[in-house]
């Protein structure tokens, strides 16, 4: 069978599925995407996560991803074609760790991809090892990043959080099979 013959045999929702996938660009985020930004970020967490209410108003947070969060160059947009952002990915380095601090995907966009390609950009950019923390509670978040390597080295109580939830410190260590090849989502 051709490929347009097993195209034409998939499903409505297996055909739009492909598509989102296949039309997904990553790259750096600029002052123009401070609105996406901030959209993925407040609806994931507020649809995604009600078990962590966030500790700051929608205009806080927002005055963070434009004064702090975008400025600091670190961070990656995931985008349909159109340039609707569906996804976002924050790195930093602390005392020569490198942490994924955000990320975020817009929660019409879960289970289709979004997060393993912002993942995989971050690691093929990364000298490991990678570290983040994921609430406890959040186990979807938690599956994503074991599928894809990481291992819980720490819990917390939430005490270290503004949101007071207890959290788990992941870390994806070196395998000798991928090189590092330098750090930061923009190459």
């Amino acid at each position: 069978m051709s490929r347009l013959g097993a195209y034409k045999n998939l499903t409505l929702k297996d055909r739009i599925e492909m598509e989102l996938k296949l039309e997904l660009i990553i790259r750096p985020a600029t002052a123009a995407d401070i609105g996406g930004v901030a959209d993925v970020f407040l609806r994931a967490r507020k649809e995604l996560m009600p078990f962590a209410p966030l500790a700051h108003s929608d205009f806080a947070v927002c005055q963070w991803i434009a004064d702090w969060l975008i400025p600091t160059g670190d961070v990656a947009v995931a985008t349909e074609t159109r340039g609707l952002i569906v996804g976002i990915a924050a790195i930093s380095t602390v005392d020569g760790v490198l942490w994924l601090d955000q990320l975020y995907v817009m929660p019409s966009r879960v289970g289709q991809g979004v997060g393993t390609r912002l993942l995989a950009e971050v690691i093929a950019n990364a000298r490991l090892p990678v570290y983040l923390h994921c609430f406890v509670e959040n186990k979807r978040a938690r599956a994503f990043y074991e599928r894809h390597g990481f291992v819980a080295i720490a819990f917390g109580d939430g005490s270290d959080n503004d949101e007071g939830c207890p959290d788990v410190v992941y870390a994806l260590q070196p395998d000798e099979t991928q090189p590092a090849n330098g750090m930061g989502l923009s190459g």
